[in-house]
């Protein structure tokens, strides 16, 4: 009826004859219009509880993508922020570097220009490590973990920074004695006892420059480092991933020394050489006595021991290199020298093993403690004859 106007009504009563009256009786609206809009409303209308349904299924399609931009945007946060302690954690290294070269009055220290060097050197080589790391990580991770990306960390990842750093703020590295390099491939002992564990290379320790000249020799090995280096940025997740040694140098380590000999034994007698710094600290002018590590694990698994010389130019920081290349300044550079292998380790003498490494290693390198001597000597005799003359 609703949908119905009177006048349609009106006719279809009298049989489709319209009524004389009907113009003045019957209007040609419909009897309630608001009634028809409102029905044809709720017959078009949706279910009231449709809304709901639609916000909360949207609700719920927006919070994974928004807890996933809150987990992207904290973990980029923490790298830059972890990152950013590249710039405090390298000012340490430069007191640490300057306290080395002051120890001599015969090596010049470092100055201004040079310790701006070393700090611009650990700024670098961290930063180049922290990113190397950052890259390496997917792979290791769809990679299961573990050694995934060993390999890469070692020849890639360190070997890049490290030429990267002493070309830019230290010079040239010159190799001599290429011809005593063991080869890089080809060691390692199967489970038969067949096969030859790989070398230990064993070199003195004067300087940062060390860790970075010793790549020139384009060997990979493992590096035997203190624990708290994992927590430097970059430098720490790098040589995580590269799986090398770490050792606590304070309180109680006996097992930490254990874990020493177990993975250095591991990675020689699996074809992958072991890099160790014998005197255990740095020194420019002293020589200090090497310690057993090295040694111990060349006697014990008859691994060729590689005896390196690294000759540290005095002033090596502080020349104006490489700004000097502009105007045609030769820097002095850093020499390796790579001795014949020592193989007859099996079994041998440690003590006699470690005074012929010692003996090797310095016989090509300055001695700066017989300089200081003579130099006192010198002032002895100066102040003899000065006082002579005072008597006379």
């Amino acid at each position: 009826f609703n949908h119905l106007s009177c006048r349609e009504l009106a006719s279809s009563l009298c049989g489709g004859v319209p009524h004389p009256l009907q113009p003045l009786l019957i209007p040609s609206q419909p009897l309630n219009p608001r009634r028809k809009r409102r029905d044809a409303a709720i017959r078009v209308s949706p279910p009231l509880d449709t809304p709901a349904k639609d916000e909360k299924e949207n609700t719920k399609n927006m919070v994974f993508p928004a807890l996933l931009a809150l987990a992207a945007s904290l973990v980029w946060k923490s790298i830059l922020g972890y990152g950013s302690l590249i710039f405090i954690l390298s000012v340490p290294a430069v007191y640490q570097e300057w306290k080395i070269w002051a120890a001599s009055p015969t090596i010049p220290s470092l100055s201004v220009l040079g310790c701006v060097k070393v700090y611009l050197f650990n700024v670098i080589w961290m930063t180049s490590t922290y990113v190397g790391a950052l890259l390496l990580v997917p792979k290791w991770v769809l990679g299961g973990f573990g050694g995934a990306v060993e390999l890469e960390a070692n020849t890639l990842v360190e070997r890049i920074t490290a030429f990267i750093c002493v070309s830019l703020f230290v010079g040239p590295v010159v190799v001599r004695g290429g011809e005593n390099l063991p080869p890089d491939s080809g060691w390692g002992i199967d489970e038969d006892g067949n096969g030859r564990a790989a070398p230990v290379y064993i070199a003195n320790h004067s300087s940062q420059i060390d860790v970075g000249a010793v790549y020139y020799l384009m060997r990979r090995w493992k590096w035997v480092a203190k624990e708290s280096v994992l927590f430097l940025p970059g430098v720490g997740q790098c040589m995580f991933l590269g799986r090398h040694v770490f050792i606590r140098r304070s309180g109680k380590n006996k097992s930490s020394i254990k874990v020493l000999y177990e993975k250095s034994n591991t990675a020689v007698r699996s074809g992958i050489a072991m890099f160790l710094f014998p005197q255990g600290t740095r020194r420019m002018a002293q020589r200090l006595p090497f310690k057993d590590g090295a040694f111990n694990i060349a006697c014990e698994n008859g691994c060729p021991v590689v005896p390196v010389s690294v000759e540290i130019p005095p002033g090596a920081f502080n020349g104006w290199y490489p700004l000097s290349l502009l105007w045609g300044a030769k820097q002095a550079p850093v020499v390796l020298t790579i001795h014949e292998p020592i193989e007859d380790t099996k079994g041998a003498d440690k003590e006699g093993l470690k005074k012929r490494c010692y003996d090797t290693i310095y016989s090509v390198l300055p001695n700066y403690e017989e300089e200081k001597e003579g130099e006192k000597k010198t002032e002895s005799l100066g102040s003899e004859k000065m006082e002579d003359k005072k008597e006379r």
